[in-house]
């Protein structure tokens, strides 16, 4: 199928083939018939895509203090290439999408095949949507009108903040799309409508639509609307205006009356005056998108609705409410729409992205079925020698760290896939893959493919080794191995009862680096208990993020921590037998990203792992400390190691270096050789067990042996 990108890097727009994606849980996928070009926000991330990497940086001041904190952290060069593959990533446009229903998940009942819906889908021929962000299309409205529902339902959420009633006088600054339909929604509630824009075109239609609008720069917009209300000012602005001046939220409160209401929907400057608010007690509050249930996971992706006597009006149904208002003809689209264009003629859009067009229609080609899961890419012969790999998941981790790392493994790249397809197809340009997919059973189903890369989301690792190990593949797993200990007995079962000699490997990367190979060699004997304390800054992650679901993400000790568990085991050369975790605070949880998880080993060895979510950024991320036989080990961020009581050695520094590289050369050449695992079996499922008894510890307050 055919999708709209946006190169951030070379600032191209690109309407690339990419595979089609396979219905979810609790989404419904959509064959489009017409999408609506946002013009103000895609034309910001058109723009933000041509500028040159000062002009990204200028743009974007808070990621560029974030540059500068990882460059005293990780080092220049380690940050760089983080930035320049950041640009890399392709971005999807659009998010104004109408269709027909061609394929439901499971836990999903309200639609069927067959039903014309709208959702917030970009610029594709397919889509899969959460089902709470599409809404079936009234009969008498069509596709090209039932575009305007999602962006509609922007100006409408900014509305129900503002709380108008019968009879009040509201002013609209920018009268671009989402102002303009702002402004007749307003109208059809009864409201008397003041806008002001610099486009006469704009103001134009506006004004035929019932608005008194105005050239913004021709006139005193604060003395025109004393004017207009005999001297009592509005009673409420709406703000759909996007530009860097302080000046818009200044005027917003000089013409609003007492106590009136101020609510932004656009972006503007927001060097607010406190005298311009104190005297009249204004309001201002700031619209977030199409409602509530707005990047809310819980509602979004797993489909749970806001109960509607404690949430009358949620994303999806402000998109109901903008169909049955065009439904109704309160509100009329039609007259915005300002071209319509084929899907393969869309850079007569983008390339002319601000001449001033309000609405501009994409048109879609139904007749054409590309209903491909996989894209073929590039064009390879296979020698006889192993390495065949096929990666599952085509995130930030293997963008950014693992394919970098794989350069020069000796690798032959048959795979990769995405559950949306453009991360994949990216990807897969950039690295040389025969082929992207959407859909994962294509790598485990091919003979060729010999090891399986998996990089999915926490909670779909075991299933998948289990599907891997019993197509015979090798398989490597970004961690954790599992997030339940039912799924990780599952996988030893089927592990021990595979007839394959097939390897199970987990990214357990420090082991590899230098750093750990020069301190296992300098500290010698497994047989000789050491002390070992591993402080992890590991730096603050929102709650609502899906790392801390336990379903999901697993949380972080299990997610993350399970890192320095292994490394620690590499180091005292023996397994875990007992933990112990306390949180911070005194709640008994499943859950913490700031605790003390202290560890005995077989051979006598002990471990505390500080993993702390509340430190300064500024801090090393990662601090080794090792002691034993009267010598003392200091290994600083994977960047420096100091050591105390060695006859020959004193301190090594490098290039941060948490052994990446060196754990997937090795990887690949194990596989290729049939040398076995990187790390014994035996091992992973120790470490796996040591991440749930700590989470057991946690709610439990005491120690726990592991089996």
């Amino acid at each position: 199928m055919l999708q709209i990108i946006q190169d951030l890097k070379k600032g191209n727009t690109l309407l690339e083939e990419i595979p089609v994606p396979l219905v979810k849980k609790s989404q419904v996928l959509i064959r489009t018939h017409r999408s609506l070009v946002s013009l103000g926000t895609e034309k910001m991330l058109v723009e933000f895509g041509k500028g040159n990497l000062f002009s990204k940086a200028r743009q974007q001041p808070d990621k560029v203090k974030q540059v500068l904190d990882k460059i005293k952290t990780e080092g220049l060069l380690p940050t760089l290439e983080a930035v320049f593959n950041k640009l890399d990533e392709p971005l999807p446009l659009g998010y104004c999408n109408a269709g027909e229903v061609i394929a439901v998940g499971d836990n999903v009942s309200e639609f069927a095949v067959g039903d014309r819906v709208v959702s917030n889908g970009h610029h594709a021929e397919i889509v899969c949507i959460p089902k709470n962000l599409v809404a079936k299309i009234p009969d008498n409205v069509s596709y090209e009108e039932a575009t305007f529902a999602v962006i509609g339902s922007i100006g409408l959420q900014g509305i129900r903040l503002a709380n108008p009633t019968i009879g009040e006088t509201f002013v609209v600054v920018g009268l671009g799309l989402i102002g303009i339909i702002t402004a007749e929604l307003l109208i059809a509630n009864g409201c008397n409508v003041i806008g002001f824009d610099f486009d006469q075109r704009k103001v134009d239609l506006a004004n035929l639509k019932g608005v008194k609008a105005f050239i913004a720069s021709e006139i005193d917009v604060v003395k025109t609307t004393e004017s207009l209300t005999n001297g009592i000012g509005v009673d409420g602005v709406i703000i759909t205006a996007s530009t860097s001046s302080h000046d818009v939220i200044s005027q917003a409160a000089q013409m609003s009356r007492k106590k009136g209401r101020i609510v932004l929907v656009g972006v503007v400057g927001l060097n607010i005056q406190r005298a311009d608010f104190f005297k009249k007690e204004l309001t201002f509050q700031v619209s977030c998108s199409y409602g509530p249930g707005r990047y809310d996971d819980q509602y979004e992706q797993l489909g749970i609705d806001y109960p509607i006597g404690y949430v009358r009006w949620t994303e999806k149904r402000n998109f109901e409410t903008i169909l049955n208002a065009i439904s109704k003809n309160q509100l009329n689209v039609r007259s915005l729409i300002t071209e319509r264009v084929p899907l393969k003629d869309y850079l007569h859009i983008y390339n002319n992205i601000g001449n001033g067009s309000i609405a501009s229609i994409l048109e879609y080609d139904i007749k054409v079925n590309k209903q491909k899961t996989v894209i073929p890419v590039k064009k390879f012969e296979y020698r006889p020698a192993k390495g065949v790999i096929g990666i599952i998941g085509a995130g930030n981790f293997t963008k950014m760290t693992m394919m970098p790392a794989l350069k020069g493994s000796g690798a032959h790249y048959k795979y990769i896939s995405s559950a949306g397809g453009v991360t994949a197809q990216s990807v897969a340009k950039k690295y040389g893959f025969e082929f992207s997919t959407t859909d994962y059973t294509e790598i485990i189903n091919d003979k060729e493919v010999d090891l399986v890369m998996i990089t999915t989301r926490h909670n779909m690792h075991a299933n998948i080794v289990i599907e891997a190990i019993r197509a015979g593949k090798n398989v490597f797993v970004e961690k954790p191995l599992a997030l339940k200990i039912d799924e990780l007995e599952q996988i030893v079962q089927i592990y021990e009862s595979s007839s394959e000699s097939l390897t199970v490997n987990v990214g357990f990367n420090r082991r590899f680096s230098p750093f750990a190979e020069k301190a296992k060699k300098l500290i010698g004997s497994s047989l000789i208990p050491l002390n070992i304390v591993i402080t992890i800054n590991a730096g603050y992650i929102p709650y609502d993020v899906w790392v801390h679901d336990m379903k999901v993400g697993g949380g972080r000790i299990i997610g993350e921590a399970c890192h320095f568990i292994d490394f620690m085991t590499y180091l005292t050369g023996s397994k875990v037998t007992e933990v112990l975790m306390c949180g911070l605070g005194n709640n008994p949880s499943d859950n913490t990203d700031n605790a003390i998880i202290t560890l005995k080993f077989s051979n006598g060895s002990q471990g505390v792992i500080n993993y702390f979510s509340n430190g300064n950024k500024a801090y090393s991320k990662e601090r080794i400390e090792i002691f034993g036989q009267g010598k003392t080990l200091i290994i600083d961020n994977f960047r420096k190691m100091v050591g105390f009581g060695f006859k020959n050695f004193s301190s090594y520094r490098s290039t941060l270096n948490k052994g990446h590289k060196k754990q997937f050369m090795s990887l690949v050449e194990n596989v290729k050789n049939g040398l076995g695992p990187l790390i014994p079996f035996d091992e992973l499922i120790n470490t796996t067990k040591v991440t749930f008894a700590a989470i057991e510890s946690l709610k439990q307050g005491k120690w726990i042996k592991i089996e």
